[in-house]
């Protein structure tokens, strides 16, 4: 079983920047993804972003290339999201995810509670 904890999230100007961060606690398997997607209101939960444990291999959602960025801290169990240029087209709920599938749902992911990120123009 894993716990995932979220922060980081919040209001920022188109242009700017955050940095989510997501604390995992129990056990993670080595061959499980970590990663992130985010969902706005009326739309579908999307991929963004995952990094994998057992390798050192990232993956992005086309819409975040080149701005967001997904690192990992394996000794606080800990992985990040910098988003840098931030576009109003961000703004949703961001979860952070634990499961067997990179940009994909399943029904053994563990899940974080959310955090809003709000980008204004």
């Amino acid at each position: 079983q894993v716990q995932l904890v979220e922060s980081g999230g919040g209001l920022v100007q188109a242009g700017g920047s955050l940095r989510l961060s997501c604390a995992a606690s129990g056990r993670t398997f080595s061959s499980y993804t970590m990663g992130w997607f985010r969902q706005a209101p009326g739309k579908e939960r999307e991929f963004v972003a995952a990094i994998s444990w057992s390798g050192y291999s990232t993956y992005y959602a086309d819409s975040v290339k080149g701005r967001f960025t997904i690192s990992r801290d394996n000794a606080k169990n800990t992985v990040y999201l910098q988003m840098n240029s931030l576009k109003p087209e961000d703004t949703a709920v961001y979860y952070c995810k634990n499961g067997p599938t990179i940009a994909t749902m399943t029904r053994n992911d563990y899940w974080g509670q959310g955090t809003q990120v709000t980008v204004s123009s």
